[in-house]
């Protein structure tokens, strides 16, 4: 019999993306990022520095705008849909008085709580990506999203700036990268 810590039945685990010991359904803002599976372009391109959506780019843009509606505890931030990823920052206030304020997350150890997870950012991504897939599944859509997401937990005014400007001109940064790429594939 194996004893190798880092398998499961035979097979080896994935380490988690999340911060350990880490309450993700506290309140806070936290900067996401969705991606596509292998990085596929399928949410549209930019065009003059702005995103022109696909179908599915504006059904994602459309079920993003809805989870709130989902999730009466979150509220959304600055966000953009990219051809090929999402970048957005989530606002989970659970309390009706922390409602349109800024509540940074204390990065003290409280530990993940075992039960239902159902009120934390990992519930919200997952019926997020839920939905998108499910909508692409109903029209013959061959879209599928990859995996895990990346989360930053933003810890104060400061960064949080920082993070909306980066999500603002993420369309920019995206034609210029495009355009050093094909510069480089002339040389």
């Amino acid at each position: 019999m194996n004893s190798d810590p880092n398998k499961f039945r035979g097979k080896y685990r994935s380490s988690s993306a999340r911060l350990k010991d880490f309450d993700y359904s506290q309140n806070g803002c936290y900067y996401i990022t969705i991606c596509t599976k292998d990085k596929i372009q399928f949410f549209g391109e930019t065009v003059d520095d702005n995103m022109i959506l696909s179908e599915i780019g504006k059904i994602a843009e459309k079920y993003w705008l809805y989870i709130p509606h989902h999730f009466p505890f979150v509220e959304l931030d600055e966000y953009v849909i990219m051809p090929n990823h999402i970048h957005g920052i989530i606002i989970i206030a659970k309390n009706m008085d922390d409602v349109g304020t800024q509540n940074f997350a204390s990065l003290q150890k409280t530990g993940n709580r075992f039960g239902p997870q159902i009120r934390n950012l990992a519930s919200i991504i997952r019926g997020y990506k839920a939905a998108v897939k499910k909508w692409a599944v109903i029209n013959n859509i061959d879209f599928c999203w990859q995996s895990r997401f990346y989360d930053h937990i933003i810890r104060n005014e400061i960064s949080l700036n920082k993070i909306r400007e980066y999500i603002r001109l993420n369309p920019l940064k995206w034609q210029f990268e495009k355009e050093q790429m094909e510069n480089i594939d002339e040389l």
